[in-house]
């Protein structure tokens, strides 16, 4: 496979490499870069292993669980030929396919440094590396071999990016509480992708989305990013649920666009359609309307239940606070309440239809009854 051309600024030399002396690699992680797109109604993911022959991605978990907590439909995971950006950073490169017609293309960093390397690199990263487009390219090439799997694949994607900063051994192994207190703020640059100091307040607002399931590990999660401090297992799981989160995100946009057209078009109709005649069409639009509120309640619930929390409950509460500051809930609301008022709307046009043909009705049996009478009194005239 061609690798994506790296179009980026010429580095500076103090961003050609992130390894720092061992004397000063307090910190050893990697950081993720998700890039999801949603390119199609639906892909066919038994069509698409057969396609590219990728694996299927099982649910990863905090501690032991039952094996009916799983991905309802298991996204299939596909490895990438690695990318090498200009400053030298070599990436893993990871792409997965979701059934509801998601695809998330997973760039991995592995580092080792100080806390001010970190900082410094989130900085870069999160605002000066235009990692969309690289993904975009990589996506571009996939969906040409996909296409046969995909299902009315959209002309234009919607994406969403977020980032992972993962790290996996910290020198004197401290705990949640001892790492919170002696590098919080550093946490919060990193999380938000600052290389300056954040308020008290700024600070605070970030860390109200910590959580720690063992003494020893951490997520603090934001909008735009996360950090995690933990073992690369116990880390796993964490990921999994953001990258869910996001691409749950991404599909309510899509159905927030869509419902936001198909109103504006309804209320495009009824302002342009007065008149008797006009409300007898209202049946037609008003089955549209129905067909698309259906597809959205289908697509929806297809999303919403593509991960089963049943019995860990630890994997529940995380995903329930990533959601919220990702953004997931606020968008679901927004869906909730369009098609709220699309199904009003529904009703009224039924409505107004009903009217329609009732009045059409009896305007046909007072046409009858009169041409009744007229034959009845012409019968009846002398000649």
């Amino acid at each position: 496979m061609e690798t994506p051309n790296q179009t980026l600024l010429a580095p500076t030399p103090a961003q050609s490499t992130i390894a720092l002396p061992s004397q000063s690699k307090m910190l050893q992680g990697s950081v993720l870069v998700l890039i999801q797109f949603d390119v199609c109604e639906e892909i066919n993911l038994d069509s698409l292993r057969n396609i590219f022959g990728a694996r299927r991605q099982e649910a990863s978990f905090k501690h032991p669980a039952p094996g009916y907590v799983r991905f309802q439909r298991p996204p299939v995971v596909e490895q990438v030929e690695p990318l090498i950006l200009e400053s030298g950073e070599r990436l893993d490169v990871q792409i997965k396919y979701y059934d509801y017609g998601v695809l998330s293309v997973v760039f991995e960093l592995p580092f080792s440094g100080d806390w001010d390397t970190l900082v410094g690199l989130a900085g870069r990263w999160v605002w000066d590396t235009d990692f969309a487009s690289f993904a975009q390219k990589i996506v571009k090439q996939k969906i040409e071999r996909a296409r046969p799997a995909l299902v009315k694949l959209y002309d234009t994607w919607l994406h969403e990016d977020y980032f992972v900063f993962h790290v996996r051994d910290i020198a004197g192994n401290p705990s949640a509480a001892e790492l919170l207190a002696t590098q919080g703020g550093r946490i919060a640059q990193i999380v938000r992708g600052e290389n300056m100091p954040l308020s008290e307040g700024e600070q605070a607002e970030i860390m109200q989305s910590k959580i720690s399931y063992y003494p020893n590990d951490l997520a603090v999660i934001s909008w735009n990013g996360a950090f995690l401090y933990d073992s690369t297992a116990g880390a796993e799981t964490v990921i999994q649920l953001l990258e869910y989160a996001n691409s749950q995100l991404l599909e309510f946009r899509h159905y927030d666009e869509l419902l936001t057209r198909e109103l504006a078009s309804v209320y495009d109709f009824m302002d342009h359609g007065s008149g008797i005649w006009a409300r007898w069409r209202t049946a037609r639009r008003a089955s549209r309307l129905h067909t698309v509120l259906l597809d959205v309640d289908e697509l929806t619930e297809r999303a919403d239940n593509a991960i089963k929390f049943l019995s860990d409950m630890f994997s529940a509460r995380l995903y329930k606070v990533a959601a919220s500051k990702i953004g997931v809930t606020d968008y679901k609301d927004l869906v909730n309440q369009k098609v709220h008022t699309a199904e009003e709307l529904y009703r009224f046009m039924i409505d107004q239809f009903h009217q329609s043909r009732a009045f059409v009705l009896e305007l046909m049996v007072v046409i009858i009854l009169i041409i009744d009478l007229i034959w009845l009194f012409k019968g009846r005239t002398p000649v």
